[in-house]
C-alpha cells in the first residue's frame, strides 16, 4: 500500500485509540476513528508476543496488508483503523486470515455488505 494509506506517526495511532470505538474477534482487533479525508488510512501492529520472530511478525503483516488491498474497493474511504493482531493470528494462513479480516470490519461496519468471503 502507498505511504498515504498507512498511520505510523505515534501520535495519530495514540488518536486512533483514545477516540476511536473497537470491535474483536478471536484473531484482530479494530479501532476506528470516522475522517474527513479522500481514502482509509490503516497501522499494522503485531506485537513479538504473537510471533516471537521477525520472519513471523512480517509474514502476518504481509497477510494482512494483501487482504486489505483485495478490500480496498469496499473499505469505507473516510476512516482511519488500527489492526491489531492477537496471539492466535499466528495459526492463520493467507486465507484464513483473509476471512478473520473480513468478519471484524463488518462487525465495525467499515465494508460494504456485498464482500465475498474469499
Amino acid at each position: 500500500m502507498r505511504k498515504s494509506y498507512r498511520i505510523k506517526k505515534e501520535a495519530e495511532f495514540q488518536d486512533v485509540f483514545d477516540h476511536g470505538q473497537s470491535v474483536a474477534n478471536r484473531n484482530f482487533v479494530i479501532y476506528h476513528l470516522r475522517r474527513d479525508q479522500p481514502h482509509f488510512r490503516v497501522g499494522i501492529s503485531v506485537g513479538k508476543k504473537v510471533g516471537h520472530t521477525a520472519v513471523m511478525r512480517n509474514q502476518i503483516k504481509r497477510y494482512i496488508r494483501q487482504s486489505l488491498l483485495e478490500l480496498k474497493p469496499r473499505i469505507d474511504p473516510q476512516t482511519d483503523f488500527l489492526i491489531i493482531a492477537r496471539h492466535s493470528a499466528n495459526q492463520l494462513d493467507m486465507v484464513g486470515t483473509k476471512k478473520n479480516l473480513i468478519h471484524v470490519m463488518t462487525l465495525a461496519g467499515l465494508l460494504a455488505d456485498d464482500v465475498d468471503i474469499i
